[in-house]
């Protein structure tokens, strides 16, 4: 089931295909069991990128952090 659309703000944010799938990958990790959580974490990282906050390599650098 898909929650979010994060591949249409990803598009709309200029994020190429292979830091989308870097983002992906990062809050996979954090987020194993809960699709929802994972996929609304990418769309708001998604939305950072293209609405200025952030850029994608601040995205890409920002480490995981696993609660116990």
């Amino acid at each position: 089931m898909k929650y979010f659309n994060y591949e249409k703000v990803a598009r709309d944010a200029g994020i190429p295909r292979e830091a989308l799938v870097k983002i992906r990958q990062i809050f996979r990790k954090e987020y194993p069991r809960d699709e929802m959580l994972y996929e609304l974490h990418v769309l708001r990282a998604c939305m950072a990128v293209r609405d200025g906050l952030v850029t994608i390599d601040e995205v890409l650098a920002t480490p995981v952090v696993r609660s116990a």
